[in-house]
Parts: structure tokens; sequence; C-alpha cells
């Protein structure tokens, strides 16, 4: 497991506890449960879903369920610490920001989902902040298409 530190006004924490920490900040209760979530999601090297982070923490604890891990999943989405995406099939992936900015091109035929460079889409961003008024979440989603491979 993976654990990011994060240095906050001379203070070194992990990733997982300047989430925690934040939300405490911002007036929402922490409880054990909400803890073993962010500190999952906050871990995990790779994008989980819901049901793997439900999965992972039933093998230590009976005390969360999957509606537990869907709120608190909803709330890091809500409050900008964590992303959704759907990477096919309605397979619903989180990350942490840490993972960095990127694109998911999934394919629609074969289900391969291939990592794309964000700044692609610098003028896209910039073009709909212009043109809309419309400040768009560019740094992590998913693009659906065809790959190179189901083309041929």
């Amino acid at each position: 497991m993976v654990i990011a530190i994060i240095r906050i006004k001379g203070i070194t924490m992990t990733h997982c506890q300047s989430i925690i920490d934040e939300l405490r900040q911002r007036g929402y209760r922490i409880t054990p449960q909400r803890e073993m979530i962010v500190n999952a999601v906050a871990h995990s090297p790779q994008h989980i879903t819901a049901e793997e982070i439900s999965g992972m923490l039933q093998e230590h604890t009976r005390a969360i369920n999957i509606a537990t891990v869907y709120r608190t999943m909803d709330l890091l989405w809500q409050e900008g610490f964590a992303c959704r995406n759907d990477l096919s099939e309605g397979k619903i992936v989180y990350a942490t920001f840490k993972h960095g900015p990127h694109i998911h091109l999934v394919c629609r035929k074969c289900t391969r989902v291939i990592d794309a460079d964000i700044r692609v889409l610098n003028s896209l961003g910039e073009d709909l902040n212009s043109n809309y008024q419309f400040q768009p979440d560019l740094d992590h989603f998913s693009i659906f298409g065809v790959c190179a491979d189901c083309q041929a």
C-alpha cells in the first residue's frame, strides 16, 4: 500500500489524514467507518469501486455496509477530495486526486481503458470558460469511443 505524504503549514501528514482533517474543519462528523473508507480510497494504488472498498473493509469489520461506502464516496466527490468515473458497463470507480489529472479513453467494444494526457483538453477548458462562463472539472474523466485494435 502506497501512502502519500502531504506537507501543510509545516506539518507532515498522510494524504488520508489531510482529507479527514479538512472534512472535520468543514463540519463533518468523522466516524470510524468514514475514516476507514477514506483510508481505503486514499491508499488505493489504482481506481477502486465502492464494492471493492466494501469488500476490502468487510475483511476487517462488519461495521461497514455498502450504503455507508456510497454515502462517504459521494461526500468525498461533492467536497472535491475524490473523483468518480464510469469506466464502462456501469462500473463507477473512485480515486483521490493524488493520482493526478488524466483522461480515460474507454473502448465501447472491448472495454479497454487507455490513460491519456490531460493537456489535450486545455483549449476545451478555456473555451468553455470564456464562451459559457463555465469552469469544467477536466482533471479526471472518461471519454468513450473505439480503440485502434477494435477499429481494425
